[in-house]
């Protein structure tokens, strides 16, 4: 921004702000209002926009409303980490809601190819999901929800009447409710009597890990598709519930820009959604354009952003017969910021996201046949897609690991995609542990982008990631099937199926068994570390008898002897371990001696002790706070361990020798340049260091570890090229998420637990490095064919074959563990999960 413009804006008089506003701002005058509907400020003490409503107001509105108004229904479909109630309202005439049920379930039968053409439409209801503020620290939408609400309650007229009587509408006001909470009470607590628009000024500039994510810092706007939270789950119960015919994703972005709404950039659409879908788009994108004009607003469209990844809430909907929109606010990030366009007032935000959510209203009344055409369309043409695609299914394998296949199986039918025991060995699959999915079902789009490999594009420009292969998230053995013939066997019930652990072998134990592959081992060992448990590691395959049958046990096996100085007599380990087989869902073998039929003893002097963790991650300004957030729910939601997350401003003042493993996340590390040499000194004296991504190079830069960026294929353009190509040029380059292969040495501690030698890793950024010149310590590379799924430059494939994907660094008595690519992505990641265990269990181990 030019500083002279900048300086003007600074002083500007407040011409416009909502002291002086009321809802006469935001909605139309033409109709009357009945009085006996409560205006968010007689509920919540404010108009809107004069302060950022909390999530409990806003919720508390919504609650008067549903309790006052013979036009709303309030439903709570989930709860927030931090326990706060997701809802959303149902809006329609009387005349709907005596008759609500019949209407969802007719509705509905227009995703059922068997009999969605006998189907009348001419007096069905459209199904309209308007959903606000998905990041906490966009609340224009959800502010915006509080004028909408009440506006559909109490708004008397013809319009209105035809409106309520011809649509359903869900107005969900939050998607992200402890994000929401948590910038509200930002930029509330920062706001004064006289209002500063400086945007230098505190209350723009959040601390972090800002707004934005929910309460373990993720990106819930990722995760429609992923599952990984309860938000996301009930949203997704929601959408299936109802299967809408619209669904809007009220965002902003930068204050400097103006106001988006789709359709994007048509390249950038995934090649699953149906082009009518587009073109329905574009024809409601005209009443967003006839609603911005009236009040004077500048907008665009078909430029910026896509609709490529079906994880987003825009574009989730366009695989399932729905139309999904996203919209995009300047923010005003406060109340009162200055911007290249002039003072940006938190009112006219919301003023924007409420005339387009009146706008799609609009759109939905008049294109209602349209749509529920659409709909029935969409799901007889899924059904044509599948029977001409050569592939018919898709068999998959629990690796072994029963737990890991759950959760996959689990996503899978939160989005109804039917999961079936495989009835009959195919290829290199026997029916145990083996699953088919069919890709002739309802949600074939779905279906066919969870499991596809992607390798041709028609841009190569990608707003999200390029791909996201759900058997590779799962390192599960995966392969496509061209003929389904005698393959589908029972569907999959997991209130019956799930594995429920087990002890196995009987009589006196002399050591429990527990084999490392087992997704919750890690849950298990830490749990026995609180107890005072010794724990000892196998570094070797071994051989014995288990309840008088021969057993093969992998080098990783955690051996638990019930002697050997143990605190707890017999009977008492015997209930605790049988009470943790169950609680962790794995099995657990008894061993009645020390010797064993094949390979070392249980004795052996090449089994390592495997001491309690004290963990420390460091956070803070500068670190990436998505990844950080991956590994904090990972530790606290998945494996129920506990770990410190300190300030990178405060190590200085910590005393190092207290951790045992100190993780380093993605970042950068310029503020803690001064404590490299304390941080060198920890590891040598015996700490197991484990670092990812940026913090590779920082360490590198502090001599603490040795690596070398790998070369080959190039960056740098040549020639003569057209300047209106440079941004395309450079975002061609840019490795926004990929799908790479890789291979393992599985008797590597690192990689204790894996069965096989292929493993799935997920690339973002251009990091390469060369191998380690120890040739023990690089246990992890890319293949010389690493790409399995999703766009990456051919320069960059070049520099990715062969390139190391995990380093040891030995240091003294301890080690640096660099692990080059994220492995717990998004949380969906489950296939890298036991490496991040690993390093922080075994790492320790390593020599």
């Amino acid at each position: 921004m030019n500083k002279y413009i900048t300086l003007t804006f600074l002083f500007l008089p407040q011409l416009l702000w909502s002291q002086d506003i009321d809802l006469s701002y935001y909605l139309p005058q033409d109709v009357s209002y009945d009085q006996s509907i409560p205006t968010p400020k007689e509920v919540i003490g404010h108009e809107v926009g004069e302060w950022h409503v909390t999530h409990d107001k806003l919720y508390y509105y919504m609650k008067e409303l549903a309790e006052v108004s013979d036009r709303v229904t309030l439903t709570e479909y989930a709860r927030s980490h931090e326990n706060r109630p997701l809802i959303y309202l149902t809006i329609t005439s009387q005349k709907n809601r005596d008759r609500l049920e019949d209407i969802r379930i007719e509705h509905k039968k227009l995703t059922d190819p068997a009999v969605s053409q006998s189907i009348n439409i001419e007096n069905m209801p459209v199904v309209l999901y308007q959903g606000n503020s998905i990041h906490g620290n966009e609340p224009s939408g959800g502010n915006g929800s509080l004028a909408i609400a009440y506006y559909l309650a109490a708004a008397q007229g013809d319009y209105i009447d035809e409106l309520l009587d011809n649509a359903i509408i869900l107005l969900d006001p939050c998607y992200n409710p402890d994000g929401f909470q948590r910038f509200s009470s930002w930029v509330n607590s920062h706001k004064g009597k006289n209002l500063i628009s400086d945007p230098n000024s505190r209350e723009y500039n959040e601390a972090w890990p800002r707004g934005r994510t929910n309460h373990y810092w993720f990106d819930l706007n990722r995760d429609w598709l992923l599952l990984t939270h309860p938000e996301s789950q009930g949203r997704i119960r929601t959408f299936h519930h109802w299967k809408p015919d619209i669904l809007t994703d009220h965002h902003e972005m930068g204050s400097n820009s103006t106001f988006f709404f789709q359709p994007g950039i048509p390249s950038r659409t995934n090649p699953n959604t149906p082009k009518l879908n587009q073109e329905l788009t574009a024809k409601i994108g005209t009443f967003h354009a006839a609603a911005l004009d009236e009040i004077g607003s500048l907008y665009y469209s078909k430029e910026s952003f896509d609709d490529y990844y079906y994880g987003k809430g825009s574009t989730y909907p366009d695989a399932q017969g729905c139309v999904g929109i996203l919209f995009e606010q300047a923010s005003s990030r406060g109340h009162y910021q200055a911007t290249d366009h002039g003072i940006l007032t938190f009112p006219f935000s919301i003023r924007n996201q409420v005339a387009t959510m009146l706008s799609t209203q609009k759109a939905g009344l008049a294109l209602r046949k349209e749509l529920l055409e659409y709909k029935r369309a969409s799901f007889l043409e899924a059904q044509s897609l599948a029977s001409s695609n050569g592939v018919k299914g898709y068999v998959f394998n629990d690796d072994g690991d029963p737990y890991r296949a759950e959760r996959f199986i689990s996503i899978l039918q939160q989005h109804q995609i039917p999961v079936y025991h495989l009835k009959k060995s195919t290829g290199d699959f026997n029916t145990e542990g083996s699953y088919y999915v069919p890709l002739d079902a309802k949600q074939y789009r779905l279906t066919k982008s969870i499991f596809e490999e992607v390798h041709e594009f028609q841009d190569s420009l990608f707003y999200d990631v390029s791909a996201w292969t759900l058997p590779h998230a799962f390192n599960l053995p995966c392969t496509e099937v061209g003929a389904a013939g005698g393959l589908m066997g029972d569907l999959v019930d997991m209130s019956n199926d799930m594995n429920e652990g087990a002890m196995i072998g009987s009589g006196r134990a002399y050591a429990y068994l527990i084999p490392w592959h087992q997704y919750l081992a890690p849950r298990l060992l830490d749990q026995l570390h609180k107890r005072g448990i010794i724990v000892k590691l196998a570094n070797q395959d071994f051989g014995t008898s288990i309840g008088g049958e021969e057993m093969a046990f992998k080098s990783g096996t955690l051996i638990v002897p019930t002697g050997n100085n143990q605190t707890m007599d017999a009977q008492e380990m015997s209930n605790l371990m049988s009470s943790l087989a169950k609680d962790n869902q794995l099995n657990m073998y008894i061993s009645n001696g020390g010797q064993t039929s094949t390979g070392v003893d249980l004795g052996s002097r090449s089994t390592d002790l495997l001491p309690a963790q004290q963990i420390m991650m460091v956070v803070g300004d500068g670190i990436n706070s998505y990844d950080v957030g991956e590994m904090w729910h990972h530790f606290d939601q998945v494996l129920d361990i506990p770990v410190s997350m300190v300030e990178m401003d405060d190590i200085s003042r910590v005393d190092l020798s207290a951790y045992t493993t100190i993780i380093l996340p993605d970042g950068r590390y310029n503020a803690l340049n001064s404590m490299a040499s304390d941080l060198k000194d920890w590891v040598r004296s015996g700490g197991n260091l484990v670092a990812f991504k940026g913090a590779i190079n920082w360490l590198d830069t502090k001599d603490i570890i040795s690596v070398d960026t790998k070369g080959g294929g190039s960056n740098t353009l040549t020639g003569r090229k057209p300047y209106s190509g440079a941004g395309a040029n450079r975002g061609a380059r840019v490795t926004g998420g990929m799908i790479a292969r890789g291979s393992i040495d599985t008797s590597h501690p690192l990689f204790y637990g894996y069965n096989r030698e292929e493993m799935y890793f997920f690339k973002r950024g251009n990091s390469y490095y060369e191998h380690s010149t120890n040739v023990y310590n690089t246990p992890a590379v890319y293949n010389d064919d690493p790409v399995a799924s999703g766009y990456i430059h051919k320069s960059n494939v070049e520099r990715l074959k062969s390139a190391a994907a995990v380093l040891v660094h030995n240091s003294g008595s301890g080690q640096v563990i660099s692990i080059v690519d994220n492995p717990l992505f998004r949380g969906y990641w489950w296939g890298g999960s036991k490496l991040f265990a690993n390093a922080i269990f075994m790492g320790p181990t390593l020599n």
